[in-house]
């Protein structure tokens, strides 16, 4: 099974990046994915993870559409696919209401219809094609070129998902059930009709300990800071899934995380279970799944959860800290500041 792995916008600690890139390359993964939000710019970031890995692909994971107009997009597409000699992909998704109007001071309006618009847009400006702009101006099209540069998209909602089997590679979906994959590979069948089906690339939170206790600590955060503090389209999408319930119980705040929902939506437990998660994903029609690892944790615990589930047991790293020692529990999660 090919793997993956991701790191959220709130991972803004350049040195982790730059060591969890290289570190998951030396592992044996087959690509590592960094998202943008309102941190480093990722472009940049990925730059130098560039120079400093040889195999691995790299990828955005995901750059929302508000920020840059399709020429900018495509332009630091172009100009990774060289950097990197061919090992980048790009990914692309809807954002959110707070990034795009808190951040970028653009109205959130559409936002389907312009992931589409803006998928067409930088895929014609990556085949070597003239931009058509909406004005009715004159388009140009890139100096250099045409690059090859696959594209994901983070589609969630049955609409995104449709445009995703229309114009994209690749299908992203984070923090999606397992259970509903094979209804959306199902929908994006339907969508892609007389196109390649995009590859799919479920993007899976993890929460891996040998201690069971800080693993559910950890997946019940992932769900927690997710449904309550990220807006309203994961507790929708999980509501038009059957989840009603399950999420009603995290929003309002009545208890524990119920167990259906750390079961699909993250890899929580041991090893051994989280591998079973993954295989869960393969064989529902993952042809890469994507491993992301929490934010603001320490060294030691991102690279446990990287060798316990790594492709190859190429160097790996001790449970145990330098000195012998058990490693310190992990610490509360503190929601980042928006």
């Amino acid at each position: 099974m090919r793997l993956g792995i991701g790191l959220t916008p709130m991972e803004t600690r350049r040195d982790v990046v730059l060591h969890i890139a290289t570190r998951a390359e030396s592992l044996g993964y087959d690509a590592f994915f960094l998202a943008e939000g309102w941190g480093h710019d990722a472009s940049v970031l990925l730059t130098e993870v560039a120079t400093r890995t040889s195999r691995i692909r790299i990828g955005t994971g995901v750059l929302n559409i508000w920020g840059r107009s399709a020429a900018q997009i495509a332009m630091l597409a172009t100009s990774l696919h060289e950097i990197s000699q061919g090992r980048f992909v790009l990914g692309l998704g809807a954002g959110s209401p707070m990034l795009a109007e808190g951040l970028h001071d653009v109205e959130f309006c559409a936002p389907v219809p312009r992931l589409a618009a803006m998928t067409r847009q930088v895929r014609a400006l990556l085949d070597g094609e003239r931009l058509s702009p909406a004005n009715g101006s004159r388009g140009l099209r890139l100096a250099v070129g045409p690059s090859p540069v696959p594209i994901t998209l983070a589609a969630l909602g049955p609409a995104a998902i449709r445009v995703c089997g229309q114009v994209a590679d690749g299908w992203a979906p984070f923090l999606s059930p397992a259970s509903a994959l094979k209804d959306g590979i199902r929908m994006l069948e339907r969508s892609a009709a007389g196109r390649p089906l995009p590859q799919v690339y479920p993007c899976v939170p993890a929460a891996v300990s040998p201690h069971p206790d800080q693993a559910r600590a950890l997946a019940s955060w992932w769900v927690d800071f997710y449904l309550t503090k990220m807006g309203p389209l994961y507790p929708t999408r999980l509501r038009q899934l059957g989840f009603t319930t399950a999420v009603d119980e995290v929003v309002t705040g009545t208890g524990q995380i119920p167990e259906i929902l750390l079961d699909e939506l993250t890899l929580c437990g041991d090893a051994a279970t989280a591998r079973a998660g993954l295989e869960r994903l393969h064989a529902a029609g993952a042809d890469m799944p994507i491993i992301t690892l929490p934010p603001n944790r320490s060294v030691e615990e991102l690279d446990h959860i990287l060798d316990a589930l790594a492709p190859t047991a190429a160097t790996p790293r001790p449970r145990n800290a330098p000195d012998g020692s058990t490693l310190p529990a992990m610490p509360a999660l503190a929601a980042p500041r928006l």
